[in-house]
């Protein structure tokens, strides 16, 4: 078979990304106007390979492309210095690389949104930030404290059965309160928003209720609780108080769940919807820590604490990318039907990464070549019984014997 008609597994990886609609925002940019080298399109998949091999550098990246013949053929590129990337990653717009996200999203949407969103529940979203910490020295523009610089990522996380991926992810400096972007989080009437209390916000929350929209977060130990009506609790459960309660200055309505964590701290929850009950709000609040996991995931095995550029629209392209990486990642998995971790996905792809599809898949889905029942257990209860038999019928002169051989 010709090398031009074999399949790849990064092909396929990168085959969500619609091509077309990515060309038609480049031309409508005229980003790529006077470029004759290094493309959006070209950059993409150039920079989505650093990812999959964690390459820590410009130069890395640009080593790799001189270096190997692969590379050059599935990048599209035959060679390209370390200031022609930097130079590419500061100029192009990060609205570019916001759009691609958003529209692989969209596909996430499509192929898992559907079947795990909860019929009683509909979408769970968990929304918080994460900052990461930046020298202040080099990236001024992001002042966070006085000797200090750093950017948040505030997102939005789709979660149902064990899956999480971004519905959506703002990147800002990290000086301004979460709160802040707590609006552009917000999905609809639809979804279950789940957030901490670093979204505390009166004014938001009332407005929230007054359109329908459906929230679970926890309130400050300093919050001013007026109780409308006690509600039984189950004395076999986790849950402390259940009451319906208005807070602070708000005219609606929530319902007050109050229950311990994991140390016996007092937690106390509450939620704008009144079908949903105490122990599924406790339980929905638990689930927050699954955005938690979803940073520490990202930030782990992506390219993403060490930046390729200083500039922000370098910082943004960078993040956005990784992102772009995460979601391919969800997608090929879903594919294949691989019932790994996102991780050994992860890991499969980077490996085989210039392989063809097709010894991709056989080898994702190669049985073990051969099979163990285990170390075999020592049956103690049957010899002890065996020897006591042996005993009690006189039959005992080979139990005087101290000679052990193996081989007997």
């Amino acid at each position: 078979m010709d090398n031009n008609t074999i399949k790849h597994v990064f092909k396929e990886y990168i085959h969500p990304l619609d091509t077309k609609v990515i060309q038609k925002m480049i031309d409508h940019a005229q980003i790529d106007k006077y470029v004759k080298k290094l493309g959006v399109l070209t950059f993409i998949r150039t920079f989505i390979y650093a990812q999959l091999k964690e390459l820590k550098s410009l130069g890395r990246i640009s080593d790799n492309v001189k270096r190997k013949k692969m590379v050059q053929r599935l990048v599209g590129i035959k060679r390209i210095s370390k200031s022609q990337l930097s130079r590419k990653l500061g100029e192009i717009p990060p609205e570019i690389f916001q759009v691609i996200l958003h529209h692989l999203v969209q596909k996430l949407h499509q192929e898992l949104g559907s079947k795990q969103a909860d019929k009683a529940l509909g979408k769970i979203h968990l929304i918080d930030s994460s900052t990461i910490s930046m020298c202040l020295s080099q990236y001024e523009w992001a002042v966070f404290r006085e000797t200090k610089a750093g950017i948040k990522l505030h997102t939005s996380v789709n979660f149902c059965d064990g899956v999480s991926y971004p519905n959506d992810v703002i990147l800002t400096p990290a000086k301004p309160a979460d709160v802040t972007q707590l609006d552009p989080l917000i999905l609809g009437k639809d979804a279950l928003h789940v957030f901490d209390r670093g979204y505390f916000d009166f004014g938001k929350f009332e407005y929230y209720c007054a359109n329908g929209i459906r929230f679970v977060t926890r309130i400050k130990a300093n919050t001013i609780v007026h109780v409308i009506e006690e509600l039984p609790v189950d004395p076999s459960s986790a849950i402390i108080r259940d009451a319906m309660v208005k807070i602070g200055n708000m005219k609606h309505p929530l319902h007050l769940v109050e229950t311990l964590d994991s140390k016996g701290n007092l937690i106390s929850i509450v939620c704008n919807d009144a079908k949903v009950s105490a122990q599924e709000i406790s339980d929905l609040y638990r689930t927050r820590w699954q955005i938690e996991l979803f940073f520490k995931w990202i930030k782990q095995h992506l390219v993403l604490i060490k930046f390729y550029g200083q500039s922000e629209n370098a910082v943004f392209n960078q993040i956005y990318i990784a992102m772009i990486t995460f979601c391919l990642n969800l997608l090929m998995k879903n594919k294949l039907g691989y019932k790994g971790t996102l991780l050994e996905m992860f890991n499969w792809v980077s490996d085989f990464w210039s392989k063809s599809l097709s010894s991709f898949i056989k080898e994702l889905f190669k049985k073990p070549d051969r099979t163990s029942n285990g170390r075999r257990k020592m049956q103690h209860q049957r010899i002890f019984e065996e020897t006591l038999a042996q005993y009690e019928s006189g039959d005992v002169l080979h139990l005087d014997d101290l000679t052990y051989d193996p081989l007997v």
